[in-house]
């Protein structure tokens, strides 16, 4: 008889989790995924694409209905899971009913942080951060709304594209002094910017929300240093909170997020966590290719296989606010470390590689990301690059003539 596995939440991570699960033990668990959003799991780094109107809300589904059903798994989506109970193995969910398991996997993502500033709770204060906020903010720019997104990060620049692209007047805010400064060097940063900008984006740095103006509703938001921009409506999208409330009220160790080990085991005996809300020797990742790279090993634990989670080294690549964008490891570089950059702003390109102790450890590409994946690889696989240096900033046809000569 197949054990009965419960995954809480039905994003991303759960999806490559199942995925996983069918590869390395099908048949060997009863899944039951129990997710609160109302629909099927879909590809989330898509949303902003639904929002400017370049892809359908159903085609950012990662899989259809039968592949679910094809794998033998039970879905519960609309459903919030309101209480885990360790001791009798057993989930409560909002209509009291009872799901028990044996094996628990917490995927439970993450959720937007709302500033903590006056006029936070004026109506039309909103977050960006699932299909339910893309219909709203839709109706948003369809009216023609003066829309403030609150955050430079890759969620506030998303946001913010997809509102300019779908009609709305939009003005950026961010505290900090450039943009994507998580993943992205001054010059990058500033190169982004300048792309940015002509799609209808306005864009102010060292920008520090003071307050939301308004009586009922939103007018406008004031900086500290007393400047105002006029708005209809403001999106909050400055970071996000790992979801570890379930684990909490559980008595499952949480710090940031789900306190998990090296097989993704919680402090409690056969529950797992995984993904945004997961906390690993410290960290709490956030993106998503961590999730996958944690679904794999713990599909192939839960699977009876040796595997264990090391960490992720930590990547961004992806097209953001239509400008592709690529950056992993030590970007910005460590004491002891080199850099090779190369900046053409009249074309919209940027490289930069840094190298330490004969190995690339870091990258940051903004405009061509064609060779993104393989300066992954050097860096992940920590080999010399002594032989390709001079030629691999060319590229990886352009090193692979070079270490055959």
């Amino acid at each position: 008889m197949s054990e009965p596995l419960v995954i809480v939440g039905n994003g991303m991570a759960a999806a490559r989790l199942v995925d996983e699960l069918a590869k390395a033990a099908l048949g060997r668990y009863a899944i039951a995924v129990i997710g609160d959003e109302p629909r099927l799991a879909y590809n989330r780094v898509l949303l902003s694409s639904v929002l400017a109107g370049e892809t359908a809300s159903h085609d950012i589904e990662l899989r259809p209905a039968d592949w679910w059903r094809d794998r033998g798994v039970t879905l519960k989506y609309g459903c919030a899971v309101t209480e885990i109970d360790v001791g009798r193995r057993e989930l409560k969910i909002a209509n009291e009913e009872s799901v028990a398991f044996s094996r628990l996997v917490l995927a439970t993502g993450s959720t937007p942080l709302r500033l903590n500033v006056p006029g936070a709770e004026l109506a039309g204060v909103h977050t960006f951060r699932d299909s339910r906020d893309v219909d709203l903010l839709l109706t948003l720019a369809a009216s023609k709304k003066r829309v403030v997104v609150v955050g430079g990060g890759l969620l506030g620049l998303e946001a913010a594209y997809g509102l300019a692209k779908a009609g709305a007047p939009v003005t950026l805010i961010h505290l900090m002094d450039r943009l994507m400064e998580r993943q992205l060097d001054a010059p990058a940063a500033a190169l982004l910017k300048s792309l940015v900008e002509p799609k209808g984006i306005e864009v102010l740095l060292n920008a520090n929300t003071g307050r939301i103006v308004g009586e009922s509703r939103v007018e406008g938001v004031e900086l500290t240093d007393r400047r105002r921009i006029d708005a209809d409506a403001v999106i909050f999208a400055a970071g996000i909170r790992p979801n570890i409330a379930l684990a909490r009220d559980a008595g499952i160790p949480v710090n940031r997020g789900v306190i998990v080990d090296d097989h993704l085991q919680t402090g409690a005996p056969g529950i797992f966590a995984l993904g945004e809300c997961a906390e690993h020797r410290g960290i709490c990742y956030g993106l998503v290719e961590p999730a996958y790279e944690q679904a794999r090993v713990l599909a192939q634990h839960l699977a009876g296989r040796t595997a264990t989670y090391g960490g992720s080294v930590v990547a961004t690549n992806l097209k953001v606010s239509g400008v592709s964008v690529f950056s992993a490891g030590d970007f910005l570089g460590s004491e002891g470390s080199e850099s090779i950059v190369l900046s053409d702003v009249r074309r919209g390109t940027y490289k930069k590689l840094v190298i330490s102790e004969g190995r690339l450890t870091g990258a940051v590409l903004v405009g061509d990301v064609g060779d993104a994946l393989w300066y992954l690889e050097l860096i992940r696989g920590r080999q010399s690059v002594a032989k390709i240096r001079k030629d691999m900033m060319f590229g990886r046809s352009a090193a692979i003539l070079a270490e055959a000569a």
